[in-house]
């Protein structure tokens, strides 16, 4: 079993070892293949696998946009940690649905949230308003 002084950075700073797991999990549970990550990212499907096995590569310059599709917070990515305030994100299908959100314009982003809000009205539910 490895010790976390043994996982830590030899200079101290924060390695990216739970970086690299928690963008694996993700991935995985977004059902999403390396290949389909990095198309999304913009970047190499090589490059996706080096940062999931905490090889060299620029994760830390490419972070903002890695969150942003697997529907995470960097803050999560760095830590491991959800921020306060924000809504949890539980399932794989949520965090597909805000993944695919994120990465729809305008006007598509306003035609989803007007289905999912008549889907919620057939179901008897009560939508959340626009902000």
């Amino acid at each position: 079993m490895e010790s976390a002084a043994s996982s830590a950075h030899p200079d101290g700073a924060l390695g990216t070892e739970g970086v690299a797991t928690r963008i694996r999990e993700a991935r995985r549970g977004l059902g999403l293949t390396q290949d389909e990550l990095a198309r999304r990212i913009g970047v190499s499907r090589s490059a996706i696998a080096q940062w999931e096995t905490d090889r060299t590569g620029q994760v830390r310059a490419n972070l903002a946009r890695v969150a942003a599709v697997l529907g995470v917070s960097i803050g999560y990515l760095i830590t491991g940690e959800s921020e306060v305030g924000l809504v949890s994100v539980e399932t794989a299908d949520e965090r597909a649905l805000l993944s695919l959100y994120r990465q729809i314009r305008e006007p598509g982003r306003s035609e989803l949230l007007r289905n999912a809000r008549r889907m919620a009205a057939v179901q008897g539910l009560s939508p959340i308003a626009s902000e």
